[in-house]
């Protein structure tokens, strides 16, 4: 399972009550509650990872950017909203309101000493903002006492090249009906470590695992290609296109996805955004169409698969994938990866349709 390499936490985290508007800063290992309906039952577990660099300004004074905010902080709401009931909806802080928040968690004190440590080492930085119901109770309701809290840290790498993964057709990360797939919820998180722990049964050296959709009656070549265990993959193939999976209910609408698409599109690469079957990525493997998979994530931004093993329902390998470092494309895709964080460092220009925000700390 891909993990932070290199971690160094903030010195505080923060809590905002949804109810009361109230922002406190507290110590970095202040908990929650043992008798809450977050901890036994998961109600009101839903999160966010929104990547970020920080700089010294002109003023001497820390200052730090993020690309394409806006659309992490609609999906954290989309998330909030589905753990709340119909009469909670009001609660829900507008994006412009949890800016003002986070903003106000970073410029606290204690915190400029961390940030200024970043800025020297130009290190990678996380947010990560989550909710959790502070009220003292189990019972099966909705949360009382809802409120964001928010951790952040920096860190030298997540995952990273090479990888190996394996497809994992017997498990279903998430139902569509249900519309879980779209959103970050800890509930879909624990089918993923799980799929990684059966891909490592087959592959021991697997460190991600590739699933399907949620049609496990369907035959299995005609079940279409999801996401990775915990990020969303793009297909680049021999004809010098990228397919990247349209949003669905079964897809988290990536944010780093956009951006790198985006630089692509600057490259030249056509970006076909459409489904993919299984039988096609068997067919695309077996006739050395597909040149590589990649995984794309916001604190990995993107990594590319040295080999993915496709696999039937009976665990019988089908095809065996590997990628091909020779193709143009594949050397493309790093260079994507490089631009994606040198636009947070003021080194490339944005690409059209993307928002670069700087916000003096």
């Amino acid at each position: 399972m891909a993990g932070f390499e290199g971690i160094k936490w903030a010195p505080k985290q923060m809590r905002f009550s949804l109810k009361d508007r109230r922002l406190d800063i507290l110590e970095p290992d202040a908990k929650v509650y043992a008798v809450s309906r977050s901890i036994h039952y998961g109600l009101c577990l839903v999160f966010e990872g929104i990547r970020f660099f920080c700089r010294i300004g002109d003023a001497g004074r820390p200052e730090v950017t993020f690309l394409n905010l806006r659309k992490n902080l609609e999906r954290f709401q989309k998330g909030i909203l589905f753990n709340l009931s119909r009469a909670q909806r009001h609660l829900v802080p507008t994006p412009e309101k949890l800016i003002d928040v986070f903003l106000s968690y970073f410029r606290e004190p204690e915190m400029t000493a961390f940030l200024k440590d970043m800025s020297a080492g130009e290190a990678q930085g996380y947010l990560r903002p989550f909710t959790v119901d502070e009220q003292q109770s189990i019972g099966v309701t909705f949360p009382e006492n809802p409120s964001i809290r928010a951790v952040s840290c920096r860190y030298d790498r997540y995952m990273g090249e090479p990888f190996a993964g394996v497809v994992i057709p017997d498990l279903v990360r998430a139902v569509g009906i249900n519309g879980t797939g779209c959103l970050k919820l800890g509930v879909n998180y624990l089918m993923s470590i799980k799929a990684v722990d059966k891909a490592k049964q087959i592959l021991p050296e697997a460190a991600s695992a590739l699933f399907l959709d949620d049609m496990p009656h369907k035959p299995i070549k005609t079940r279409n290609v999801t996401e990775w265990d915990s990020s969303c993959c793009l297909f680049a193939l021999r004809d010098g296109t990228v397919v990247k999976i349209p949003e669905n209910p079964l897809i988290l609408p990536s944010v780093t996805i956009g951006g790198i698409c985006a630089i692509l599109r600057d490259m030249g690469v056509t970006v076909d955004e459409r489904h993919m079957t299984y039988g096609e990525l068997i067919e695309k493997t077996k006739s050395g169409d597909l040149v590589v998979i990649c995984s794309i994530g916001t604190a990995g931004i993107l990594n590319r698969a040295q080999k993915l093993l496709l696999i039937d329902a009976n665990k019988n390998t089908i095809a065996i994938h590997k990628a091909d470092e020779s193709h143009d494309l594949y050397e493309k895709l790093g260079r994507a990866r490089t631009i994606y964080w040198d636009i947070y460092k003021g080194k490339e220009p944005v690409p059209e349709g993307l928002s670069l925000d700087k916000y003096p700390i």
